[in-house]
């Protein structure tokens, strides 16, 4: 952890320099500020010391008062009370400054037990299984007539050293800092060393240490079990742990090495829940937690939509699905279908991927935002959506200790989302109930807005990560997205708001930048290097014209209005030249400044180069490319927002919806900023939330009613009232190539909003990656050794086998062919080895800007801009458990647009 202090200076330090300097046609400068008021005295007391034998305590300013703390043990968890700094009764007095070690442990009440109760049977042994780092946080408390504080609480079951920091003043500001450190431990300790993740197909010797605090020799035995994290049920057999039982001797003070070897199974498992239990005569203890299981196999996920019309049979063939048979190493995974009368509930269903999407660049930051107060917004505008909610959120469904373990759940999301969605539809449900919880979803609207404010830079620009330089992009994108949710009306976004003031510097920030780019380009045609009525378009420009005029009540910066006339000029002659994408802003923004005709121009282009089917509905043939003016699913969304506000054709903005569906993925589409923009052409352009309807029927023509009715009567029946959603699903060996064929009735007149899922692990190098990928990937792994002159890295080989404690470093050479913007390169390591560098940092490396970023299951670098050339990127490892493994891959994708990637090969790593 990173050494942390408190530190609080409550007085200004104001000062004054003055100073000129003159030189002949030069320049002066001067400081004119200097004032330094003398602080008050706060009076120290000093008292006789005793000798404590180095526990030294150190005096300092008091607050006038005392600090008791009370902490209560878990009842399923007892821990010797001779053994912790605090007991479970003890009131433990801090007054002034920080000691340096905590307090001698107090003797047990009560009189020691004889040796021969000791021996008698145990009960059974307790198991820890709340391990979080942080107890308790009090933000403010006050002081009783006696000027005492009381803390109560229950202390969590990590056997550990934890800090407990303080700071106490008056009214008249007199203060006291206090910073102890409190120890948990047991007598007998059974002290786990899991790795980070396991991955299939590893070997590994799983470790564990049994710790004696007692005086005497100890002789027991340690158990191993292992359970699905899902199900809990035994795994054992599965992992080769059936020996899961050895014996340890342990002298007094001293502790024993407990080893078992797993081998972890192919496909079986998703996440495994580990429990070591230690018995020793009448001492006992337990721990418990889960791991995520990794594979080098990578999920795909093919949609085909299914839009029937009122009254009306369809079948529908998914023809990848049906050519399932031709790979033999094609796992299936999942097949789902769902329905509704109405595509805004597929937007809605898509709103915790944006609210628990686990990287913190600013983008998903006010994405986390834009989700929150999209999702208050719907459950507030009408009680009978909120009604659903709050059903799903009070189902008997229980929530497994998956989602109850964060970590866990972290990881999950990153490397395995899988996992979460191979839970029951009741679990799912209960879980989306309590992210759409008003009271949850108006504390994380905040907690975004105030990482927001956090992030904006002095000159109320936003960079992609923390560290980086202000971004144009970003900037207007979060300004775009602020826009939007005041167009919805959904968020505060008013004079006097927080959110308003971040938008205030935001607008500024873009003026500034456009007005910089017009000054530019001013000064190249007073050079004679450009003519004004050439085409000076360029990309942010234009979205430049989009943003802003979702915010024409706020006044210009500086030359920005004179820029913005003579871009709109510039837009109205020169819009034939640019793409899709760039052609839908514009027709926005010309229609917004009363430009309608230039507006109705661009809308008519569009309509007649569009393409029509029955099965994508209207779309064009994107190029999709690697900037963010080449995404096809932003641009479709924008498209919504053309038809509907610029040429106010209804018909054409419900079958723009067909293509937009057909390339959602399960619960979501396929990058935050994709899944933000069609959620805003959902929500923006659709109603009749609460149409009654009948539910559409569905069949598998190929397929054996006994082998899918269940599954389709249980959705049928859960389906909410009103909504006319249902969703079934199966999974696994339930799944064959013969749920291709699709058979639908809609008994209603209005059209009914249908779409497959099917799910499958395929071998990565099997799986269609873009052609014209531009990236390429090598990657190495080196042992560092200490020779003459220094630090020597050699090549890992049969020849020289790895031990535990060895240093390790990973080199990447990344080549790019062109220029590219935020990239994301992820390394995944063996999880018998642990990362040296875990600080998550902004880096420059030879004039390239990236941030680190170092989890539990990989290294993550995030590039805001990829210049063409070759890059090397190393940082060290340390190996920590023996075992054979696989070292995972390298991958890089452009963030969003994740069909240019690319990956390393994959090598093993053996430890002995």
């Amino acid at each position: 952890f990173r050494p942390h202090s408190w530190d609080f200076s409550p007085f200004p330090y104001n000062y004054m320099a003055s100073a000129w300097q003159s030189r002949h046609f030069g320049s002066t400068n001067s400081n004119t500020f200097y004032y330094y008021p003398a602080a008050p005295d706060v009076p120290g007391r000093t008292y006789r010391q005793l000798n404590w034998f180095n526990f030294n305590f150190y005096g300092g300013a008091f607050a006038g008062g005392m600090v008791r703390m009370r902490a209560n043990v878990m009842d399923d968890a007892p821990m010797a009370e001779a053994a912790m700094a605090f007991s479970a009764d003890e009131e433990v007095s801090l007054a002034g400054k920080a000691a340096d070690s905590a307090a001698a442990p107090p003797p047990p009440p009560g009189a020691e037990p004889a040796p021969d109760q000791r021996a008698e049977t145990p009960p059974a042994p307790p198991v820890r299984r709340n391990l979080k780092e942080t107890v308790f946080f009090f933000p403010e408390l006050r002081t009783d007539e006696e000027g005492n504080v009381i803390i109560r609480f229950k202390m969590n079951e990590a056997l550990t050293r934890w800090k407990f920091l303080a700071m106490a003043h008056t009214r008249s500001l007199q203060y006291a800092i206090s910073e102890n450190e409190v120890v948990t431990q047991k007598e007998l300790m059974v002290l786990p060393n899991p790795p980070r993740f396991l991955r299939e197909g590893d070997e590994i010797e799983f470790t564990a240490k049994v710790s004696n605090l007692t005086g005497e020799k100890m002789t027991g035995a340690a158990e191993l079990m292992l359970f699905d994290a899902l199900s809990m049920q035994p795994i054992d057999a599965r992992f080769g742990n059936e020996q899961n039982t050895i014996s340890f001797e342990a002298e007094g003070g001293q502790s024993a090495r407990l080893a078992w070897t797993l081998k972890v199974p192919q496909g079986e498992v998703l996440a495994v829940t580990h429990r070591i239990v230690a018995k020793a005569g009448s001492f006992s203890d337990g721990e418990e937690s889960a791991l995520p299981v990794l594979t080098n196999r990578t999920l795909v996920t093919e949609t085909m939509p299914m839009p029937v019309k009122g009254n009306q049979s369809r079948e529908f063939n998914f023809e990848a699905m049906a050519k399932a048979g031709q790979s033999n190493t094609l796992q299936h995974h999942n097949f789902s279908l769902e329905f509704t009368s109405n595509p805004a509930w597929y937007a809605v269903k898509a709103l915790p991927y944006l609210m628990e999407f686990p990287y913190e660049c600013s983008e998903q930051i006010f994405a986390r935002y834009y989700a929150n107060a999209l999702a208050a917004s719907v459950a507030n505008s009408n009680p009978a959506i909120q009604q659903v909610f709050d059903q799903w959120k009070n189902s008997d469904a229980l929530i497994s200790e998956l989602e109850k373990n964060e970590e866990l759940k972290t990881a999950l999301l990153e490397e395995t989302p899988w996992v979460r969605q191979a839970q029951s539809e009741a679990e799912q449900r209960k879980r989306i109930g309590l992210l759409f919880d008003l009271n949850r979803m108006g504390y994380e609207q905040d907690k975004a807005l105030a990482q927001l404010i956090e992030r904006q830079s002095q000159a109320g620009g936003f960079s992609w990560f923390p560290g980086g330089q202000d971004s144009w992009y970003i900037t207007q994108y979060i300004l775009e997205g602020m826009g939007r949710l005041r167009a919805l009306g959904v968020a505060d976004i008013k004079p006097g708001s927080r959110a308003w003031n971040l938008v205030q510097r935001a607008a500024e920030f873009v003026d500034r930048e456009l007005a910089d780019h017009y000054e530019q380009l001013l000064y190249e045609v007073k050079q004679g290097r450009a003519k004004l009525e050439d085409d000076h378009l360029a990309g942010l420009v234009i979205h430049y014209l989009y943003a802003r005029s979702l915010f024409q009540d706020l006044p210009f910066e500086g030359k920005a209005a004179e820029a913005q006339d003579y871009y709109l000029g510039q837009a109205d002659k020169y819009w034939l030249n640019k793409g899709i994408y760039q052609e839908g802003l514009m027709a926005i923004a010309l229609q917004r400044y009363d430009k309608k005709a230039s507006a109705d121009r661009i809308t008519r282009s569009l309509r007649e180069r569009a393409l029509y089917s029955e099965e994508l509905g209207m779309y064009w043939k994107y190029n999709s490319g690697f900037f963010w003016y080449e995404m096809p699913i932003e641009t479709h969304a924008l498209m919504v927002e053309v038809f509907s506000e610029v040429a106010q054709d209804a018909a054409a903005v419900e079958q723009l919806k067909i293509w937009l569906l057909k390339n959602k993925q399960t619960n979501h589409w396929k990058t935050t900023k994709a899944t933000a923009n069609a959620v805003y052409a959902l929500l923006r352009f659709g109603d009749n939330w609460l149409e009654n309807t009948r539910l559409a029927e569905v069949s598998f023509p190929k397929v054996d009613e006994e082998s899918f009715q269940p599954e389709l009567i249980e959705a049928r029946r859960s389906a909410e009232a009103g909504t006319g959603y249902f969703k079934a699903s199966w999974s696994g060996k339930e799944v064959s190539a013969d749920f291709s064929r699709v058979k639908v009735t809609n008994p209603n007149n209005s059209i009914a909003w249908g779409a497959a899922y099917w799910q499958y692990f395929e071998d990565l190098d099997k799986v269609g990656v873009f052609k014209d990928t531009p990236l390429k990937l090598d990657k190495q792994l080196f042992k560092e050794k200490i020779g003459d002159r220094g630090p020597e890295l050699t090549a890992i080989t049969d020849k020289a086998p790895l031990e535990p404690g060895d240093k390790l470093v990973v080199r990447i050479e990344l080549r790019v062919d062109r220029d590219m913007e935020y990239v994301h390169l992820k390394d995944m390591r063996a999880s018998g080895l642990e990362p040296i560098n875990v600080f998550s940092q902004y880096k420059w490396q030879g004039g390239l800007g990236y941030y680190e970023s170092t989890r539990d299951l990989a290294t993550h670098f995030f590039i805001g801009y990829l210049p063409k050339g070759t890059y090397v990127f190393e940082y060290p490892l340390r190996v920590v458990h023996r075992g054979n493994f696989s070292n995972g891959l390298a991958s890089i994708q452009c963030m969003y647009a994740p069909e240019f990637t690319s990956h390393s090969e994959g090598v093993r790593v053996v430890v002995d």
